[in-house]
């Protein structure tokens, strides 16, 4: 069982910036892809930054060139960097770790922090 807990939400203006951090309950690093997805009011989760066991990252358009994603492996820890953040990237994100094995698939979630871009 993976625990994943975030932290560093809040309330910035636009063109701001937030780190998140997700900590984890072990050393998930080797074995799960840990993301950041995000929420707003009434509409789907939607990805936005992975990191790989490899270290690679992975991001959609929407925040390519504006949020970056890393590790601290000594502290178990995955963070979301956000720069220039637009009114459109309020939302609750959330944290998951995500790995497949023999034909099953171990996903877990944390349970999310509250971001709002607004002036």
């Amino acid at each position: 069982q993976v625990q994943l807990v975030e932290s560093g939400g809040g309330l910035v203006q636009p063109g701001g910036s937030l780190r998140l951090s997700c900590a984890a309950s072990g050393n998930i690093f080797e074995l799960y892809v840990v993301g950041w997805y995000r929420q707003a009011p009434g509409n789907q989760r939607e990805w936005v930054a992975n990191i790989a066991p490899s270290g690679s990252t992975n991001f959609p358009d929407s925040v390519k060139g504006r949020f970056s994603i890393s590790r601290d492996t000594a502290k178990n820890t995955v963070y979301l960097q956000m720069n220039s953040l637009k009114p459109e990237d309020t939302a609750v994100y959330y944290c998951n770790a995500q790995r497949s094995r023999l034909g099953f698939t171990y996903d877990y979630w944390g349970q999310g922090t509250q971001v709002t871009v607004s002036s």
